[in-house]
């Protein structure tokens, strides 16, 4: 490809430029750098890119984008711009063919119900013959592939090879976390979603590497308006005029009140064998559908009214919607374990003080006899989140196995030692095993009618990380080999 290809649409000032030079490929990591290649210097929290662009010039990239002077010798191509980062995401689309504008693009963002959601739009588009690519918190999916990332909303480079690889695949839509870093950052720059979604807002992601306050993160959500084509918006949020404050007001809203456009009535949590069945009534207009959910909980009432709207936008029909939603589930955010008896098994990623609050009052809807919950913390993480989450565990479980999850560099007795200092000041009653394959064999061995077992932590992941090392470990698969299922 031509330089002045990849410069399409891109404002630069250059003392030295040839549109018919060669590139080959957009890099950002000084690594990567080699003849051919447009070194992009971008500024990071920890690094600044201008510090390698002379590394990039040893390793053979000529032609450098840069926000402030870089000195190089004199053979090297200096495009100037205001925003290397913007420059990156338009230069990546440019490069990988704009493969964005080919897609339905389905953006969605909020504190909580991004992964749920998408995985909710999956179903539905595939069940009305879509082929859908997803790209969020668990990875990104395509076709029978999935790729490990490092952010929800990866850098824009990544986005836009990921757009490519999923037209070659076949996909005609794509799902996407638009998570309020991504904004921040300019990953998302230059896209246009055919459709965003607005799904709630808490104080979440402050601190020095990410938000530097509340205000700052309720704005980068609000980016999404300005780069959508319609807006699906929770009309419940107690952010709702925040979030919707300065925009054309022309969205379509959702949630449980009646001046919602769309909207749940009659909520339904019961149990059946191995599973907590979720219904309610979806109302559209004077349009009424029974919908039954695969995924539990009060919250995932809002994260399927919001699918709902957005696919009902698309023109598919409650047919669809219907078989999708019944079918959707996601790995990891309270995913049920399939084993055949009269208890219930279930995954969840929960880490934090809020997503166990969270999980407990999910399981709390559906009055299961008792509360079985396996868990560890994360080694090299804040002490605070492991008094916390003792503490909310002791007190929501009727037995709580403490064990290890992540423990990296750290010891497992230590971390069960700060576990155990919010633990003692509940009444829960609690074993120690260290082994967490031990400690989800001896939690099933004490369920019984009525039970669920929760297995909480490790989510989506299939690893334990110990000392550096991520050692294979798939929850679903030690649980059935603990019940002689494998």
């Amino acid at each position: 490809m031509k330089l002045g290809e990849i410069l399409r649409d891109i404002d630069f000032r250059s003392g030295y430029y040839d549109s018919t030079l060669k590139v080959d490929d957009v890099v950002y990591d000084s690594r990567k750098a080699r003849e051919d290649t447009l070194f992009v210097c971008i500024k990071g929290f920890q690094v600044d890119g201008h510090s390698f662009a002379a590394e990039a010039y040893r390793r053979g990239a000529r032609i450098f984008a840069c926000e402030k002077d870089i000195t190089l010798p004199g053979d090297a191509v200096i495009l100037k711009v205001e925003n290397t980062r913007r420059l990156l995401a338009l230069a990546s689309a440019n490069l990988f063919g704009r493969p964005a504008e080919k897609l339905n693009i389905i953006g969605i963002t909020g504190t909580k119900g991004k992964t749920s959601t998408s995985f909710m739009l999956k179903s539905i588009y595939e069940a009305a013959g879509h082929k859908v690519g997803v790209i969020g918190s668990t990875g990104v999916y395509i076709g029978e592939t999935r790729y490990d990332i490092e952010n929800s909303t990866p850098e824009s480079y990544l986005l836009h090879k990921f757009f490519a690889e999923m037209l070659r695949d076949g996909c005609d839509t794509a799902v996407i976390e638009a998570t309020s870093q991504g904004f921040k950052l300019d990953r998302t720059y230059g896209i246009k979603f055919n459709t965003g979604i607005f799904t709630n807002l808490s104080p979440d992601h402050i601190g020095a590497a990410e938000h530097k306050d509340f205000a700052e993160y309720l704005a980068c959500k609000k980016l999404i308006f300005t780069q959508s084509e319609r807006m699906i918006v929770n009309a419940d949020s107690e952010y709702y005029e925040d979030i919707t404050a300065g925009t054309s007001g022309n969205h379509i809203t959702f949630g449980a009140g009646d001046g919602a456009d769309y909207r749940f009535a009659s909520p339904s949590f019961t149990t059946g064998r191995n599973r907590l069945k979720t219904e309610f009534t979806c109302v559209e207009g004077e349009t009424k559908t029974e919908i039954d959910l695969n995924t539990p909980g009060y919250f995932s009432l809002y994260n399927a009214i919001g699918a709902i709207a957005a696919a009902r936008q698309d023109g598919i029909g409650y047919e669809a919607i219907k078989k999708g939603l019944s079918a959707a589930f996601v790995k990891g955010r309270m995913e049920i374990v399939p084993v055949g008896k009269e208890y219930t098994v279930i995954i969840d990623f929960a880490h934090n003080e809020f997503s166990v609050k969270t999980l407990f009052d999910t399981i709390r809807l559906y009055n299961p006899n008792r509360v079985i919950s396996v868990f560890g913390c994360g080694g090299n993480r804040s002490k605070l989140r492991r008094y916390s989450m003792g503490e909310v565990i002791g007190r929501n479980s009727d037995l709580s196995v403490i064990t290890s999850d992540n423990s990296r560099y750290e010891s497992v007795d230590d971390i069960i030692a700060d576990i155990l200092i919010g633990m003692r000041k509940t009444d829960g009653r609690y074993e120690i095993i260290p082994d967490r394959r031990k400690a989800i064999k001896y939690a099933l061995e004490q369920a019984g009618e009525g039970d669920v077992v929760l297995l909480i932590g490790k989510g989506h992941e299939m690893y334990e990380e110990i000392n550096g090392e991520k050692h294979p470990f798939d929850e679903r698969l030690v649980v059935r080999q603990a019940l002689g299922m494998e």
